[in-house]
Parts: C-alpha cells; structure tokens; sequence
C-alpha cells in the first residue's frame, strides 16, 4: 500500500512497524553466547536506554518550565518523571529472575562491557546535579564524553529550580559557578522554610523534587542489591568496584537543602 505526497511521488504508507522501525529494534539484541538467559540481560538494559533517553527528554522539558515559572508544566513533568523513575525500579525484579549460576554462564561474554559505561546514565545524573570530572575521564573523546562535560558545564534541575523560585518572588539567589558541586547553602534553607510556610504552589514542586531525588536513591539501592544478589562483592565487568563503588553512591542527595531543612518544618 501507498500514499502520496503533494508533488505526486509515492511512498509506502506507515505502519505500526514502520512509525517505530521495529526491525531495527527488534533485530538489535545480539547475545555472544547459547545461553538462555543473555536475551533477557539484553532486552532489560537496551529497555533501560530507552528509559534514560526518555528521561533526559523530560527532564529538559523540566528545566525549561522551571526557569520559565510555570508551576502547572513543571509539576506534570516531574510526575511522569517519576512514574518513569518507578518503572526501571520494577524491571530490577525481572532481571532477578535470573539466578547467579545462569549470569555467570554468559558473564565472560560481556569481556570489559559494563552498565558503568552508559553515557547516558552519566548524562542523566549531571543534569540532576552530581559534578564530578572522574565520572567522564574513563570516556575516549567524543560525542558521548562531551554530552557529559555539556550537562556539568550547564545549569542543572537544581539550578533551575532556584530560578523558578526566584520568578515566584522569592530571594534565591543563583549558584555563580553551575560547574561546581551542589552543596547544601542555608541561604537556600531560609528561603525554602519561607516556601514551606507558605504552602502554596512553590512548596508542592519542592516536594515533587524530593521524591525524585527518592526516586534515584531507590533506584540506587535497588541496582546495588541487584549486583549483591548476583554477583556479591566481584569486581564489576570493565574494571569497575562492583558492589562496593555502587555503595558508595547510595547516601548523595542530588538536592541538600531540601533534605536539609526537614527538622524545621
């Protein structure tokens, strides 16, 4: 079947394949060995990427609505956002369906692949706020290297919530260096007590923004008992800490003052 553009010339119609060029994605998945359960580690992690992708789309999305003050925009992003955040913390469980005897049959064939490679996780985090040149020093230049150095070189969710505040009447003053570390200030403190006791539109997106920090934090610790479950304290493929370096992530709030001031409320 086809379809017609103005000047006349046909092309196929599109399909329910074709719109989402399933034979790409479908003839994607590449297992190294004969081993049942490869396929599923494939799927799950492609599934993640996609996740992620997704997930940097909404998030910019976030930022701009932020910076632009609109309260009805921004909280509908972060609610899919975190519906999002919810979903790859349930796929966890269909990867523990697969026992440490059966990843450990096809582990070898990953040779110095690891999810500690993935970029966009990378990318992800530094829009969140996390400021940390050994995260890309590992990255080969490139493309995927300088979407990271971009993210940590740019205003983060954090930065543009402190705008977003700002628009809404309150004394946030901006980060001067958006490069540098997200530390907690009580300047920042003050005026999210000020929000709080308010308890209007400004105090609603500050909560939004605690559960997604929860959400990452689960999200964390859900990954790292993954990895105990499964492989215990190994070192990770590609040279990776494993378990241990994953530990060492769990407790790093992406927005301080927001936990910060709970014991004033």
């Amino acid at each position: 079947m086809t379809s017609h553009t103005e000047s006349g010339a046909a092309h196929p119609a599109v399909t329910y394949s074709s719109y989402l060029a399933l034979d790409d994605v479908l003839s994607a998945q590449h297992p190294r060995s004969d081993e049942h359960d490869e396929l599923l580690f494939i799927v799950i992690h492609q599934t993640y990427e996609l996740w992620f992708k997704q997930l940097l789309h909404e998030l910019a999305y976030l930022q701009r609505n932020l910076e632009g003050g609109s309260t009805a925009r921004a909280e509908h992003a972060l609610r899919r956002i975190l519906t999002i955040f919810k979903t790859i913390v349930a796929q966890v469980d269909v990867l523990e369906t697969m026992t440490p005897r059966q990843f450990t049959s096809f582990r070898g064939r990953l040779a110095q692949s690891s999810g500690f490679q993935s970029a966009q996780f990378r990318e992800l985090e530094a829009v969140l706020g996390r400021r940390d040149s050994s995260v890309f020093e590992h990255y080969p230049a490139g493309a995927e290297r300088d979407r990271i150095v971009a993210a940590m070189s740019r205003p983060s969710v954090y930065d543009s919530f402190t705008t977003y505040l700002a628009r809404h009447g309150y004394a946030a003053t901006p980060r001067a260096d958006v490069g540098s570390p997200v530390e907690a200030r009580e300047d920042v403190q003050a005026v999210l007590l000020a929000v709080y006791g308010d308890d209007g539109d400004a105090a609603r997106v500050a909560e939004r923004l605690v559960d997604l920090d929860e959400g990452l934090m689960e999200w964390r610790y859900r990954h790292v008992k993954m990895v105990e479950r499964t492989i215990g304290m190994k070192p990770g493929t590609g040279g990776s800490a494993g378990a241990a370096y994953l530990r060492t992530t769990l407790d790093r709030p992406m927005f301080p003052d927001l936990w910060a001031i709970r014991s004033s409320l």
